[in-house]
């Protein structure tokens, strides 16, 4: 039986930023950076209204078409529960269509905000498996999804269900390396996804396959214990060089970093590109280069795993 959720409940969530892929782990490594969306939502008597502040703002649907309100909706569903109405509110840092997971950090946010009305109920929500398999079924494959919910560095992979049903998404968190420093650098120009997956072959090498299997597994040891090794193991045949001329610009940025020995590789699809370095900062020569391109660069602590209160709104 379906439970009707009470008018005059509040409640609210931040969720993270994610880059996925980092290099060699195509749609399998995802890493949470310290930038977030917050999610406030209000149950009502009747209806939907939807606000949007910061990113977004004035290009996205303010109606049930919009990410958040589907997570939301996916979210009771899952749960049992109904609203008579609702009032969402998000308020967004996260770039869109930047390569940065907003539209993942969106319907993490929805999902996961359900079990701030719920609590109040005194009724069990979603686990983090269930948000993390939820929020893949949206994506398509769980890299940005999984590093939304958990925080810090992931491992994701997709198994088929046992009854046949469907993707099974999974995810297991890395301890990400404390001297491992974050460097986003996040252009104007914006990119779609789809687009540039397209760009991609449906077949590759088994040699290309190789390389990127060795520097995966190297990936995970070097994120975690051997930072050192970092700039080998972000190197990529599988994806990276294959977008690089549908954006020049990250592609030129992306080598002149590892051209001055800074791991660096394209976020997600792009166009936004990350650098990750042991040092506290980047060298001169390099910090020169992005504002020519339209790039932004700012360190970034790793991201938090998704927060949701109950009755009150989370600080920015």
């Amino acid at each position: 039986m379906v439970e009707l959720l009470p008018p005059g409940l509040t409640a609210s969530v931040a969720v993270a930023a994610s880059s996925a892929n980092l290099g060699p782990g195509f749609d399998s490594l995802g890493l949470a950076l310290g930038l977030y969306d917050e999610v406030i939502v209000e149950t009502v008597d009747s209806g939907l209204v939807v606000q949007v502040e910061g990113e977004g703002a004035g290009q996205v649907p303010l109606t049930s078409d919009h990410l958040v309100v589907q997570g939301i909706q996916r979210g009771l569903r899952e749960v049992g529960v109904e609203v008579p109405g609702m009032v969402v509110r998000c308020r967004n840092a996260i770039p869109h269509q930047r390569g940065l997971g907003s539209s993942a950090a969106a319907v993490v946010g929805g999902l996961a905000v359900v079990n701030g009305l719920v609590a109040q109920l005194v009724r069990p929500g979603l686990s983090e498996s269930q948000l993390i398999q939820l929020a893949s079924e949206f994506e398509g494959h769980p890299d940005n999804a999984a590093a939304a919910v958990l925080g810090g560095a992931v491992v994701s992979w997709t198994a088929s269900k046992a009854d046949g049903s469907g993707d099974e998404y999974r995810a297991a968190g890395l301890r990400l390396h404390p001297d491992i420093h974050l460097f986003p650098a996040i252009p104007q120009l914006r990119s779609s996804t789809a687009e540039t997956r397209a760009l991609l072959p449906e077949q590759v090498s088994h040699r290309d396959a190789r390389f990127n299997v060795s520097r995966a597994a190297l990936l995970v040891v070097a994120l975690t214990e051997r930072p050192d090794l970092l700039l080998a193991a972000t190197e990529d045949l599988l994806h990276q060089p294959q977008r690089a001329a549908a954006q020049p610009e990250s592609a030129q940025f992306l080598q002149l970093l590892r051209e001055h020995g800074i791991a660096a590789v394209l976020s997600g699809a792009g166009p936004a590109v990350v650098a990750l370095s042991t040092a506290a900062g980047l060298p001169a020569e390099v910090l020169e280069a992005p504002a020519a391109r339209g790039f932004t660069v700012t360190e970034m602590r790793v991201g938090d795993a998704v927060k949701w209160n109950t009755g009150v709104v989370v600080p920015g």
